[in-house]
């Protein structure tokens, strides 16, 4: 029962089903660039959906139910080492990701290789995406991965999950081709890429640094004028050796160009830069809701 109660409580049934919608169709959309590109042109991204696809092309086996096989004994190794809300909702997202590999029955789009590692890595990474903004993974190779971690500290989840992925990929190499192998890395590349695009966002906000004599005029109007809030930071100049505030606002990119402005109409010579701010959670912007 308290397992239960710590895999299903602690958040409002608005998040939990908003996270769960995410999983649930991140599982439709990713296990739908298997049929439609990358099983039938023997692409394997990684993963142990990968070595499935290099099972499935030599044996027929189902590339949904024998990655679903695979995981199973992963999560009972691994789940001791994440908490129980997230173990819950990955055993859900890769049994739903599974079925959807298997079930969907979807003609392929494609028989060019590189068409279709392209569109199946922009799929997936959709796919993929929604899932981790859900709280969820959809192997038991990520659990594994962090167990490793904390026995090894040296040793980093992503370091892991490369290595997996590498050992796959040579497979495919070795198994199916030179070409394979190539067009698997580029499916690899493309799904991560648009996996984090989706985790933070296509529009990163900014993240303003000003430092001029005139910080209290430029506060007040990042206050009034844009109604943002402004954190001070103690600092001292290297030359000087006087004490100034630097003053630190994000913003949305729209935003940008009348920070600008309006910090060079209090000071022409203020010194300023900017820097990406992939995710800003809080007041003005996402809320920040409850992580695991």
């Amino acid at each position: 029962m308290q397992k239960l109660k710590a895999a299903f409580g602690g958040i409002s049934g608005r998040e939990r089903a908003l996270a769960y919608a995410q999983i649930v169709l991140g599982c439709l959309i990713g296990g739908a660039a298997y049929p439609l590109f990358l099983t039938p042109n023997l692409i394997a991204p990684g993963g142990l959906t990968g070595v499935s696809t290099i099972l499935h092309h030599f044996f027929g086996l189902p590339v949904g139910v024998t990655s679903l096989v695979m995981n199973v004994p992963l999560f009972l190794v691994g789940y001791r080492s994440v908490g129980p809300r997230f173990a819950f909702r990955s055993l859900v997202a890769t049994v739903l990701f599974s079925a959807a590999i298997d079930l969907l029955c979807l003609q392929p789009m494609t028989a060019d290789p590189l068409l279709a590692s392209l569109f199946g890595g922009i799929l997936l990474g959709i796919g993929l995406g929604l899932i981790l903004r859900g709280g969820a993974t959809t192997g038991g190779t990520d659990m594994v991965a962090r167990m490793l971690h904390r026995r090894f500290p040296s040793i980093t989840v992503g370091m892991v999950l490369f290595g997996l992925d590498f050992i796959v990929v040579v497979a495919a190499g070795l198994s199916l081709g030179s070409g394979e192998a190539l067009y698997a890395l580029i499916s690899i590349a493309v799904s991560s890429k648009v996996i984090d695009m989706v985790m933070v966002g296509f529009t990163a906000n900014k993240a303003c640094f000003i430092m001029s004599p005139k910080w209290e005029s430029i506060t007040d109007r990042l206050l009034n004028d844009l109604n943002r809030g402004v954190t001070q930071l103690r600092a001292r100049g290297g030359y000087t050796r006087q004490e100034r505030p630097v003053i630190l606002c994000v913003v949305s990119r729209s935003e940008l160009p009348r920070v600008k402005q309006l910090v060079r109409e209090e000071d022409e010579g203020a010194f300023m830069f900017i820097t990406e701010a992939f995710e800003a959670l809080g007041e003005g912007f996402s809320r920040l809701d409850q992580e695991d």
